[in-house]
């Protein structure tokens, strides 16, 4: 009997240690001979294709005919792109196993050639992907649905919205939206238990759907509120649509273990332009007329009203909101640069640009006359977009300086003005490192997460952030670790006198200890005088900003002509 050789026998071993890995690993490798059509595979092949060997196909055709018919073109595109040398081969499609269920795979693979330079064989990995892409679908479920309702989320809610009110003032087109709230659902929860409060929320949700139109948009706003956004509508349809909510929610009890339990609701509605011009303000005052509803013994609606002088509130807001318009448009928007100095040196460090709008007749208004309305009226997105080009510039014109600029909580979540800032600074380095963008503490805390996503994407672009305002909002250990900030400029009203100030001097001492902790430059704003100067750079402030040190000039503080004008704002 003829012996085999030791070679052989290593062979076969390392053969099978390569089979028990490929089984273990609960993958399937497969061998593709391009000549004949035929495919050889190895694995534990029941976890995909639900049978032994003898189901598997035995051609590459046999295998396009499993695989589902939505996802065979985007195979074959990869397929194709990989052999005329476009890049690996990687795809991921649904393929059907002896039970007729489609499972989702990851398909892996490179081309072989022969001796003649020839496409021979394919060799690829299969791998199991069914559970990662069913928990990705229930992901992308959660961020757009609710998941007890099937109706929209507050976040798609408020997408919906925000879209509504910029066609409504676009067009000049009325609306309406309601936010709908179960009465004493906490009663219900406290005497059935909260699976009973679920179920009487699922059977209203699904009452909504019956009587409204196919246009209205709902969604769930909270755990017992609900908002409605009704397109082409006036105030008396508003209040009919509202009425036959409230009239379906209380029509028929819920039967919640065989029990009927009796339910109503309340509502309250605002118009659109009319009465608010940003979802933020129509959600706050739909809140604000639901409550009214509430007080005047439930069960029925309540249309936000205005009083005399919220109406001339509003009509100077809108003034106000004009003249911002055309001033952008008329290119009247500019900065005053305010310096920012070592406090060892005094020597500038960067310089802070804060917005003006000069007036046709020369007068400069302030920011902080005009900023806090067209964040009302939703304006604010575009100003910072403003800002941003003017800082760039700026930067484009001058290589020596380094500018920062304050952008909106508005801002810090909108993808737009962050791909306005990468188009402009990708593979700017020179430019980005002389960028530094300044969002308030209060904004960065409303989303954290958000935030974070944010603060990362603009330092990934070579820019610093600030946090502003630092200590108005309180920020925690947890937060400044979430954001990962580069400096941290200390609020103005823990800085005023605070040589004379026991108080404000603990509180800046514990803000420069965290601070500390994450290594970040910190800086005070509002230094007025020379003392409260002098006790900040002892205390160990990096930097110093303020009147004492310079005013915001309109006139670049570097111009070269020392000569020319400058008014500070």
């Amino acid at each position: 009997m003829a012996r085999r050789s030791p070679d052989s026998d290593s062979d076969s071993a390392e053969l099978l240690r390569l089979r028990g890995a490929i089984e273990a690993s609960g993958d399937i490798v497969y061998e593709w001979d391009l000549a004949t059509d035929g495919l050889k595979w190895t694995g534990l092949v029941a976890a995909l294709f639900g049978g032994g060997l003898e189901i598997l196909p035995p051609t590459g055709d046999g295998l396009n005919g499993l695989i589902n018919p939505e996802d065979l073109p985007q195979r074959l595109t990869a397929l194709s792109e990989h052999f005329g040398g476009n890049g690996g081969y990687d795809c991921e499609y649904r393929i059907r196993g002896a039970d007729g269920m489609f499972q989702w795979v990851h398909d892996r693979g490179a081309l072989l050639h022969s001796s003649t330079g020839n496409p021979a064989r394919m060799l690829g990995v299969l791998r199991l992907v069914t559970q990662r892409k069913q928990r990705e679908a229930k992901l992308e479920y959660l961020a757009n649905f609710d998941d007890l309702t099937g109706h929209f989320n507050k976040l798609r809610l408020r997408e919906v919205l925000d879209h509504s009110v910029a066609r409504a003032l676009r067009f000049g087109q009325a609306s309406a939206f309601l936010i709908v709230g179960l009465d004493q659902l906490g009663r219900i929860n406290a005497a059935y238990g909260h699976e009973a409060g679920d179920r009487v929320l699922f059977d209203v949700s699904q009452r909504f759907d019956d009587i409204l139109r196919n246009a209205d948009v709902i969604g769930r706003l909270d755990s017992d509120r609900f908002g409605i956004v009704i397109s082409g509508c006036g105030g008396e349809q508003a209040s009919r649509t509202a009425e036959r909510v409230l009239q379906k929610v209380r029509q028929a009890p819920v039967e919640v273990d065989g029990r009927q339990v009796h339910i109503t609701a309340s509502a309250g509605i605002v118009l659109f332009p009319t009465q608010a011009q940003t979802s933020f303000d129509v959600i706050t005052k739909a809140e604000g007329a639901l409550l009214r509803a509430k007080a005047g013994g439930r069960d029925c609606a309540s249309l936000y009203e205005m009083t005399e002088a919220q109406r001339r509130d509003q009509l100077a807001s809108m003034n106000i909101g004009q003249d911002v318009k055309r001033a952008i448009k008329e290119d009247r928007l500019t900065f005053a640069y305010q310096p920012v100095v070592d406090a060892v040196t005094e020597k500038v460090h960067f310089f802070e640009c804060l917005m003006r709008m000069r007036m046709p007749g020369g007068a400069l208004i302030p920011a902080e006359r005009f900023v806090p309305v067209i964040e009302q009226l939703g304006l604010i997105k575009t100003i910072d977009r403003r800002a941003l080009e003017l800082a760039i510039e700026d930067l484009e014109a001058n290589s020596d300086i380094t500018l920062a600029v304050n952008i909106s909580g508005l801002t810090a979540t909108d993808r737009s003005w962050l791909r306005a800032l990468t188009s402009r600074l990708k593979d700017r380095p020179h430019l980005a490192q002389r960028l530094i963008v300044e969002i308030t503490e209060t904004a960065a805390l409303q989303d954290i997460e958000e935030t974070a996503s944010f603060v990362a994407a603009v330092r990934d672009l070579g820019c610093r952030v600030a946090v502003d305002d630092f200590g108005a909002g309180y920020t925690t250990f947890r937060h400044l670790k979430s954001l990962t900030v580069d400096m941290v400029k200390i609020d103005g009203s823990f800085v005023r006198d605070i040589d004379n100030c026991g108080e404000n001097q603990l509180f800046i001492r514990n803000l420069l200890g965290l601070a500390r902790t994450f290594g970040l430059i910190t800086v005070a704003e509002c230094v007025e005088n020379a003392d409260d100067a002098a006790y900040l750079r002892d205390q160990g402030v990096d930097l110093l900003q303020g009147y004492h040190f310079g005013k915001p000039e309109t006139a670049p503080p570097w111009q070269e002509d020392q000569g020319k004008a400058v008014r500070a704002v």
